[in-house]
């Protein structure tokens, strides 16, 4: 690629990935929904994130964010369409987008020139992406682009980041990591959520993460302590090569000057 993979990779967990997320963990994301009574908080994760997709069943969450524990999306998310619709969701989330970003960065730096430009050239970014056998990315896509510079930005890192994350999930099965080998994995390289987080963000139980480390142990990515071997760091770095690979059409689309200039 005439684009460095590593400044790609840079740029979106350094830049578009934490613009994306930061929406998610924002207390007033919380506060929409529970204005339109949604007050369980993985009921607004799972509905805020999936809402693109329409008023889809847990079966479809489970299968495109991966990593989820299926009964506790289906507890979860079982009443939400009852109580609002996707549109509804996707105003409330992006409200929150609108009103946490400006508390962040400040109004002074929404209203400025460089965060247009930055909006600009996240979206050109996204004009590279593609649609096929990548259901988060493809539903996103349909929605609006909003007009406001700091929502345009925010809807252009989302759509990186999804476009990113279905490419993630066909490397992962490549892989033959299943969700719970994935965080288990990742959690070993350090970068990766504690056990406490996964159990309460993706409901999973104690049992379930060691089962996987055992199984992970038997493949010889794990060793005894629960620390990767050099196989499994092997593993490791196939997997964000190969991601970096299905993700590279946006920023070869954007350039590498582009790409300096967002990140």
């Amino acid at each position: 690629m005439t684009t460095p993979a590593r400044a790609a990779r840079n740029c979106w967990h350094a830049a578009i990935n934490p613009l994306h997320a930061t929406i998610y963990f924002s207390p007033d994301l919380g506060k929409e929904f529970a204005a339109l009574g949604v007050t369980e908080r993985p009921a607004v994760n799972l509905a805020s994130r999936s809402a693109a997709m329409g008023a889809v069943g847990p079966g479809t969450v489970t299968a495109t964010f991966y990593n989820y524990r299926h009964d506790f999306v289906a507890r979860h998310l079982a009443a939400v369409w009852d109580t609002i619709t996707p549109e509804q969701a996707l105003d409330a989330r992006l409200r929150a987008a609108d009103s946490t970003l400006r508390r962040l960065l400040g109004e002074e730096a929404v209203a400025s020139p460089d965060l247009a430009e930055a909006a600009d050239l996240a979206l050109r970014a996204a004009e590279g992406c593609t649609r096929h056998a990548r259901p988060l990315y493809a539903a996103h896509a349909d929605l609006p682009v909003p007009e406001e510079p700091h929502l345009r930005l925010w809807h252009a890192t989302t759509l990186l980041r999804e476009h990113r994350g279905d490419g993630h999930l066909a490397a992962l099965l490549l892989a033959g990591l299943d969700p719970l080998e994935a965080l288990v994995s990742h959690t070993a390289t350090g970068r990766g959520m504690t056990p406490k987080w996964i159990k309460a963000i993706r409901g999973w139980e104690q049992s379930d993460l060691d089962a996987a480390a055992d199984r992970l142990r038997e493949r010889g990515i794990l060793d005894a302590e629960g620390e990767l071997t050099e196989e499994g760091r092997a593993v490791r770095e196939r997997l964000e090569a190969d991601t970096d690979r299905l993700d590279a059409a946006p920023y070869e689309h954007l350039g590498a000057e582009g790409l300096a200039r967002l990140a």
